[in-house]
């Protein structure tokens, strides 16, 4: 199928429009025999909790008409809409902007951000009321142009595969909300840059600037493969972000959220870089959230590596987690790696963490609520660590309690954590498909 042909003196000419969509089929039949199509592999059995039940397929079953090959934002979107639910192979070759024009054409018009800084000035609004007025309706207004412009929704039986080492997307925010069964692999997402963040005087004791846009979330969906993906800040890392009213200029939300109810999730040999606010899975302690996120969330993180985290690895509320065989390296400003929310049951094992010199592995858990929580066959900078016995000795008034209350069982070769640098560092991450 083919969204735009080329046309009469065009091609008379040698000039032909840009396809918005290019069909490749009858690749795979070219394909010397033997090859493994990477875009049609799916989930194998018992990887993870995206393989419980129907497992996960993705867009493997697509006929030719539904297999498509992007190189635009636009093109990208259009594939997605093609074809509804049907299952459908999206092949991205090369780096997609999905910003590409910049800030400047998001912005309200009217909407000045000197105009805003002047007045929402503690100094002249204060700490007390959240900002309203015109140039926050401004701002708003622009936030609501760029959620447009920015997002792209992932239809089910969908799988979003990278072509070569270098296929990804810059300031996109993958939303796969509500759906069944999607893979996304080898592709670099540079975190979108919220470029109308909101001031909230009332956020803490000095205020804080709050963003949105995650490079993908999981809302409400079942049976997801995210594997071999580069979650990065890129060119624009929060270290080089400036500060306005004595704390960052924040534009990053998360790389990955999991959240309202979502299950069936495998995340592996993913690298997550150079981020603060890594992964959160359940975004809220309140009842009502409660009630659709009590027995789902079901997440299993494998032979991923986190490097330069902050925290959030991820932060978890009521799931049941699996963390095995992962490699956490600390960077500057390290807070903590796994979050201990409320009703969680988080299972981390056998998992490597680097931490420099100074820092406690008493920080790698973060007690929120009271939850217990299973933690053994860890290592710390290569030597076995029991991460609960030396957290509740070095921070009394967090003390976590042991036993999950369940014991994972779909799980692939578990490798012992002393070889989980080597192994992660070679084969994790985009463009290191095997």
């Amino acid at each position: 199928m083919r969204i735009s042909e080329c046309h009469g003196p065009a091609i008379a000419a040698g000039v032909c429009a840009a396809l918005v969509l290019s069909l490749t089929a009858g690749v795979a039949a070219a394909e010397p025999s033997g090859h493994r199509d990477t875009a049609r592999q799916v989930l194998g059995a018992n990887d993870g909790w995206g393989s419980y039940g129907t497992g996960t397929t993705g867009g493997a079953a697509a006929d030719a008409e539904h297999v498509y090959t992007v190189t635009t934002w636009a093109e990208f979107k259009s594939a997605l809409a093609d074809g509804g639910s049907a299952p459908k192979i999206i092949k991205v070759k090369g780096v997609i902007d999905a910003v590409s024009e910049g800030c400047e054409a998001f912005a309200a018009n009217g909407y000045d951000f000197q105009q805003y800084l002047a007045d929402y000035d503690p100094a002249v609004w204060g700490l007390d009321t959240p900002v309203s007025g015109e140039q926050e309706d401004l701002r708003a207004a622009s936030a609501a142009n760029q959620s447009q412009a920015v997002k792209a929704s992932v239809p089910a039986n969908t799988t979003i595969i990278g072509v070569g080492r270098n296929a990804g997307f810059k300031g996109a925010s993958l939303q796969i909300t509500r759906v069944d069964n999607v893979i996304i692999r080898n592709l670099t997402f540079e975190s979108p840059v919220d470029c109308f963040p909101q001031w909230d005087p009332t956020d803490g004791s000095t205020g804080n600037w709050n963003s949105e846009y995650d490079s993908a979330v999981v809302y409400g969906s079942t049976h997801v493969w995210l594997d071999h993906n580069t979650f990065t800040d890129g060119e624009h890392p929060d270290s080089a972000a400036p500060e306005y009213f004595g704390v960052l200029y924040q534009q990053h939300d998360g790389e990955l959220d999991i959240v309202r109810g979502a299950d069936y999730v495998t995340a592996s040999w993913n690298v997550f870089a150079d981020h603060d606010k890594t992964i959160l899975i359940g975004n809220s302690d309140s009842e009502s959230t409660a009630v659709g996120d009590r027995g789902h969330l079901k997440v299993t993180f494998h032979h991923n590596l986190f490097s330069n985290l902050i925290e959030r690895a991820p932060r978890v509320r009521f799931g049941q987690v699996d963390s095995y065989n992962n490699h956490f390296v600390a960077g500057p400003g390290y807070s903590y790696t796994f979050g201990i929310g409320k009703e969680s049951q988080l299972v981390a094992q056998h998992n490597a963490f680097t931490l420099p010199d100074g820092v406690s592995p008493a920080k790698v858990l973060k007690k929120w609520s009271e939850a217990p929580v299973t933690a053994d066959g860890n290592h710390v900078n290569g030597k076995p660590v029991d991460l609960i016995a030396v957290h509740n000795a070095e921070i009394p008034g967090e003390t976590l309690q042991r036993d999950a209350g369940w014991t994972p069982t779909l799980r692939t070769k578990v490798d012992p954590p002393k070889a989980i640098p080597a192994i992660v560092g070679q084969h994790a991450g985009a463009g290191r498909l095997r």
